[in-house]
């Protein structure tokens, strides 16, 4: 069962079939080479998360993974792949046209295998990042919101916001799930980017996390209960505008 959806994709009328382990999958990517993606899917998922590595580790790295069970143990499907210079071993980012190709690309795969489950696109710094400059370069076709993992502000040590100028072109809603220690983020330069973005932004803060969601012990908790807020955070707020966008 199904029916053509936009570009020839077929949109899957049918409940997605749950996948426990990690489903190996190849995206093809416009003018470049095809990336490789994982998917997960629970038996009766309320979503579809599109998720995007950071600059410095891919799709399977340890942190992606645990971003993706926890969500999976959460009944959300997820979509991991990988940018074109990760997929290659390379250590340069890609260029952004090719970045937003190849989010675009996942995108539209992740469309295609949730069908009419609400779809989000999700970026681990680098990758949300690219998210949404992808998103202002042409909104992603069928993406309810973006939740950003760190969305890098600035490099370490050069604080400014210019980085988060093109967020205020988007008219999705956004989440910003962000450490208050985080040296690619200065919190009060975040709150006052996030000012600009009219009431579309929801910014959860990890207390004491770095970049990388890191906790030190001083702080009486562990990393994975970071994640556990964090993710417990996403959920509430996805299940809101997918909510929001059926009334």
């Amino acid at each position: 069962m199904g029916r053509e959806g936009p570009q020839g994709h077929r949109l899957l009328l049918f409940p997605v079939i749950g996948v426990s382990e990690p489903e190996p999958i190849t995206i093809a990517v416009d003018r470049a080479e095809p990336v490789s993606g994982l998917w997960l899917a629970p038996s009766r998922p309320r979503a579809c998360i599109v998720l995007a590595h950071g600059a410095g580790a891919g799709m399977a790295h340890k942190s992606m993974a645990a971003i993706a069970t926890g969500l999976f143990d959460r009944d959300f499907a997820t979509l991991r792949y990988q940018f074109p210079y990760m997929e290659r071993g390379g250590k340069r980012v890609d260029p952004p046209p090719v970045a937003h190709a190849a989010v675009r690309a996942a995108v539209a795969e992740g469309r295609r295998r949730a069908g009419r489950l609400p779809l989000f696109a999700a970026g681990k710094s680098f990758g949300g990042r690219m998210t949404s400059q992808a998103q202002v370069k042409h909104p992603l076709e069928g993406v309810l919101g973006l939740i950003f993992f760190a969305f890098p502000l600035h490099p370490a040590g050069k604080p400014s916001v210019e980085r988060a100028a093109h967020l205020s072109a988007i008219e999705a809603p956004m989440l910003f799930l962000s450490g208050t220690k985080d040296a690619l983020a200065d919190l009060d330069l975040l709150r006052t980017a996030l000012t600009d973005l009219r009431g579309r932004e929801t910014l959860v803060l990890a207390d004491e996390a770095d970049h990388a969601f890191h906790v030190p012990a001083r702080s009486g908790r562990k990393d994975a209960d970071v994640l556990d807020e964090l993710l417990n955070a996403t959920a509430t707020w996805v299940d809101r505008v997918s909510a929001e966008r059926v009334e």
